[in-house]
């Protein structure tokens, strides 16, 4: 079944930024919203740019290969910014964001590149159809923070893809069917960073006609402190019988008037003429069919943009993303004992984001039970530093009463005087009643010998350039405990006292029992 679009579009500079760097056009057979970075003139250049090159696929007849279609129109606005910042070095740093909805029957394409956003309300619920290219979401995905911290996080801004003409880049690409009463929403981050998705959806909800819901989303995010330029799109899948929108419209930085609102003739080829006339094929915009209006001359201030801003732009960014790594911290091995490291166990471009906080030699990782072992090698992340010194606080525990109860479990061997018995730590000397307490912890009970295990230990090195610094990619070696062959003995030997320093509370018992299996040549005192 064929299906149509009846779209709204809308844009406002905000609160506090000076100009408007985004740019937004709805057409009946495209959406798409481009949010521009980049500062003094070069992201309101570099966000109109690619919607004036990928406006040329709001034709008619759109190919049967939707996914193809954007992937080269997306390149195509990349070689395009390229071009511009080779014929132009003060616009080195430009770049921009891109999410568009390409239509045809009932099939939606979808590109997708930086941190604007899609949406789908469908069946009273909002779901956002697109994933942020951005730092913080890769925390997220890792499972370093949670979603809640994401929305609050200080360099959620910050941008890991984008178009900005310096090289190949990978736009996230789907095919979406659509169904009548779907209604998408395409918006910058001015509005899902300010605007909780529950608002949203509310809104949507409430008002049934798409100008009507752009206008209100935009008021909502004034009403939130407007901290970025708001842009929006909101389409509606209908029946063509229904009076779908059959006038494109561009707003914000592409459209270059006054209201940052232009309806543009209706042909693709003059819609696509009007767009890409005038210098950096961006400037030449109508109010009305018929009307043209000279380009506007490059500003001085953009000429006088020193060629260092896009870099110390790029270097404020890395420098405050790697400011919020030191005020991180996680508990990890160093050697064979246990540190605390501030920042977080990721390199990026070879530097190492961790480095040593404070060491604890003498908590050694062969003191503290197999399963902290395992936890310890993965890292334990922690909300604070306070945060970290408490895991250190219970792994100190757990050591201490690993160390009684070693010193217990070898007591005790040495007052049966047992000359047949297993080598210290094996669970082969646990008494067969109960083999998941040590010796120490049993009562006096024949003791059956049977197939000698395996214990392992994983041990991490550091790196060779900085001894303090975390190191990663360390391969595990796993000794093996020599295997007893002494014969199962044919009478149970006589009872014997309880070894001294086996006086364990409950709950120090609970915590013996993660002292075992014991890896082989540990003491009470190592």
């Amino acid at each position: 079944m064929s299906l149509s679009l009846r779209f709204a579009a809308g844009s406002h500079k905000g609160m506090i930024r000076e100009g408007n760097e985004d740019s937004g056009y709805a057409g009946p057979r495209l959406l798409a919203v481009a949010d521009g970075m980049g500062g003094q003139a070069a992201g309101e250049v570099a966000s109109s740019e690619v919607l004036s090159t990928i406006v040329e696929l709001d034709e008619d007849v759109p190919g049967a290969d939707l996914l193809d279609a954007l992937r080269s129109a997306v390149d195509r606005a990349n070689d395009r910014l390229r071009v511009m910042v080779d014929d132009d070095p003060q616009l080195e740093g430009m770049g921009t964001t891109l999410t568009a909805l390409l239509w045809t029957g009932s099939r939606l394409g979808l590109a997708h590149i930086g941190d604007s956003r899609a949406y789908l309300l469908r069946d009273g619920a909002l779901e956002q159809i697109t994933q942020d290219h951005t730092w913080v979401q890769r925390l997220v995905d890792e499972g370093r923070i949670t979603e809640e911290e994401a929305d609050h996080h200080p360099q959620r801004s910050l941008l890991m893809r984008a178009l900005d003409g310096r090289g190949h880049v990978e736009p996230d690409l789907s095919v979406r069917e659509a169904r009548p009463g779907d209604r998408y929403l395409i918006c910058s981050d001015g509005l899902s960073g300010v605007v909780s998705r529950e608002t949203m959806e509310a809104t949507l909800l409430t008002y049934a006609n798409p100008g009507d819901a752009v206008q209100e989303l935009i008021q909502l995010a004034l009403r939130g402190g407007g901290p970025d330029n708001i842009t929006c799109i909101v389409a509606d899948v209908v029946d063509p019988a229904d009076q779908p929108s059959d006038s494109p419209i561009v707003v914000g930085a592409v459209a270059s008037v006054v209201d940052d609102t232009t309806t543009l003739p209706t042909t693709p080829a003059s819609r696509a003429r009007e767009l890409t006339a005038g210098e950096y094929e961006t400037e030449a915009l109508v109010s009305e069919p018929g009307s043209r209006r000279k380009p506007k001359p490059k500003s001085t201030l953009r000429r006088t943009l020193p060629i260092w801003g896009g870099v110390a732009v790029l270097v404020a960014a890395l420098g405050g993303a790697y400011y919020w790594t030191q005020t991180q911290y996680f508990v990890a091995d160093k050697g064979d004992h246990v540190a605390i490291y501030r920042g977080i166990d990721s390199k990026i471009l070879g530097l190492n984001l961790a480095s040593t906080y404070q060491s604890y030699d003498e908590l050694k990782l062969t003191m503290i039970g197999q399963t902290n072992r395992d936890a310890v090698n993965s890292t334990l992340d922690a909300a604070s530093l306070t945060e970290a010194r408490h895991t250190i606080d219970r792994l100190k525990r757990q050591a201490d009463v690993c160390r009684r109860a070693y010193a217990a479990d070898d007591a005790k061997k040495a007052v049966e005087g047992n000359p047949g018995a297993q080598p210290a730590g094996s669970v082969d000397t646990f008494p067969q009643q109960n083999p998941g307490l040590p010796a120490a912890l049993q009562t006096n009970a024949p003791v059956s010998k049977h197939t000698p295990t395996t214990a392992s230990r994983s041990t991490r090195s550091s790196s060779t350039a900085d001894p303090g610094s975390k190191g990663r990619g360390a391969t595990a070696t796993s000794p093996t405990t020599p295997a007893s062959s002494a014969p199962p003995s044919s009478a149970p030997p006589a009872a014997v006292p309880e070894a001294p320093g086996s006086g364990l509370s409950a709950e120090e018992t609970d915590l013996a029992k993660q002292c075992y299996p014991r890896l082989p040549g540990t003491t009470g005192t190592n």
